[in-house]
């Protein structure tokens, strides 16, 4: 029988450690761990405290040389700012890994924890793991001192509108707030027929104008004056302005088309009232119930007037109403409202009840009115218009009564409203009197307009308690409960006035 030789073993034998004599698998520095971590330490030259600068107003941080990125608490954009900061001192080390270790948020600490290898001692590559802290310095960004300066701007939009009342301008402030377009501005003032916006470059005024002509109609031009220029750099300083100009009309406005423009959209009347503005001007002919949409570069090529402010509308109470059921357009005609229904009233000044004298007229508010019930409405009959369009019309076709909207009793409607919208920071150059009269005003078309309060949002108003309900008592509209959203703040979510993101150490 024949026996067969084993392997020889291929398991290595053990050396001893030169300085503490330790048996240790063999290695290029004949050295254990321990000794080699006394004797090599490859973090040396990474400063193990490092500063990073933020800025509490803007809540960015510095990249150097001067570039301020937003990045939140353990994000990856944080952790690529702070390996930036230790670049320079690693180029002799390789990193295996790195990431955040847990600290209280109002420390203003930071700390990281690396993972390095590096080659020592005849081609031993040690490891090691170690923490950085980084502390957070506040240092206020050029942007945010600019802001704080309060007169340091490179463009400034300048809105204007022509008209005694305020509604496209409260539309278009809560347009801008749900867009959040507000955070650019370095400043915000309010004036005479209009609103001005400044800004700190002119990108973002451009991006401004280009939003307002998307929402508003209007028309816009563009200008800028030389500040400074370096003849050595051959660089120039600039500020801009641009010049938006809505048109005139406001919600509730009656008006008088051209007898061309009036062709154009259907053959509809010449005599309009304006049931919305948003990026184009809404439309209706009370007589036939005609619908058409005006746009801003349509009505400055056959532009038209209000003729009666909402200061001018009376009221009325309505004596008798008959419903028009069939209604026959001519060749040509334009589209038709569906929300509103054709009728024949009657109606009554209330201020002139003794005299007993009527008007009769046809109105767009036939699914409203009844029998009773009080209407504001323009009174042609008794008005003198000074108004080129109306003035060449046929005094048979111009109505004695234009019926504009319901009336409802105002106390309740604020007494029962339960909602409440948001308002820029802005500087007023004098209040107004009739500025708290016309914001009313526009709540209420947003109550009795479900088209119009689509595009903005409403905040529910705590400090009232809401009544599930559509209509109040006398049947004027509400807004209701699932459109409202709620109104978060700081102290919500802290307690009392709330708390800074970071606080002095």
């Amino acid at each position: 029988m024949e026996y067969m030789q084993a392997p020889p073993s291929s398991s290595q034998g053990n050396i001893l450690c030169c300085t503490c004599g330790v048996p240790i698998p063999p290695n290029p520095a004949n050295m254990c761990v321990s000794c080699l971590r006394t004797q090599v330490d490859i973090s040396e030259g990474i400063p193990k405290q490092v500063s990073v600068h933020f800025c509490r107003q803007c809540e960015r941080y510095l990249q150097p040389p001067g570039t301020w990125i937003q990045c939140t608490l353990e994000s990856r954009e944080l952790l690529a700012l702070c390996l930036k900061k230790l670049k320079s001192t690693m180029a002799k080390v390789r990193l295996i890994d790195a990431g955040f270790l847990w600290t209280e948020p109002h420390s203003k600490r930071i700390k990281m924890k690396l993972t390095i290898q590096k080659e020592v001692m005849n081609g031993a590559i040690l490891q090691q793991v170690f923490v950085v802290e980084f502390v957070i310095q506040a240092q206020m960004c050029d942007d945010c001192h600019r802001v704080e300066a309060k007169d340091f701007w490179k463009a400034v939009v300048q809105v204007r509108q022509k008209t005694v009342h305020k509604k496209t301008f409260y539309y278009l402030e809560q347009l801008i707030l749900k867009h959040k377009l507000h955070q650019n501005t370095v400043r915000i003032k309010e004036i005479h027929e209009g609103i001005d916006f400044y800004y700190a470059s002119k990108q973002n005024g451009q991006k401004m104008v280009d939003f307002l002509q998307c929402t508003v109609p209007g028309r816009s031009k563009a200008s800028q004056r030389l500040i400074s220029h370096d003849v050595h750099t051959n660089t120039y300083n600039y500020k801009s302005t641009f010049s938006v100009e809505i048109v005139p009309v406001c919600k509730d406005n009656v008006v008088c088309l051209s007898p061309r423009l009036a062709q154009s959209l259907g053959n509809m009347g010449q005599v309009c009232v304006c049931v919305r503005v948003t990026s184009s001007i809404h439309l209706i002919d009370p007589d036939t119930l005609q619908i058409a949409e005006v746009d801003g570069s349509t009505y400055w090529r056959h532009p038209f007037n209000s003729l009666c402010s909402p200061r001018q509308l009376e009221e009325f109470i309505v004596m008798d109403i008959d419903i028009i059921r069939d209604q026959r357009l001519g060749a040509g005609a334009g589209l038709t409202s569906n929300r509103h229904t054709l009728a024949e009233v009657w109606v009554q000044k209330t201020s002139d009840m003794d005299s007993g004298q009527q008007y009769h007229c046809r109105t767009f508010l036939g699914h409203l009115l009844n029998i009773g019930d009080l209407v504001l409405g323009f009174d042609f009959a008794n008005a003198n218009i000074n108004d080129e369009f109306l003035n060449k019309m046929n005094p048979h076709r111009v109505p004695d009564v234009v019926l504009i909207k319901k009336s409802y009793d105002r106390v309740k409607r604020v007494k029962n409203r339960i909602w409440k919208l948001k308002e820029l920071d802005r500087e007023r150059e004098a209040v107004d009197t009739d500025d708290e009269r016309q914001y009313h005003e526009f709540l209420e078309d947003l109550e009795e307009d479900e088209v119009l309060r689509k595009n903005i949002n409403i905040f529910r108003d705590t400090s009232k308690i809401p009544v599930e309900s559509d209509t109040d008592d006398d049947g004027a509209p509400r807004v209701s409960l699932t459109e409202m959203l709620e109104d978060l703040s700081l102290s919500d979510a802290t307690g009392g006035e709330g708390a800074d993101m970071m606080t002095d150490a």
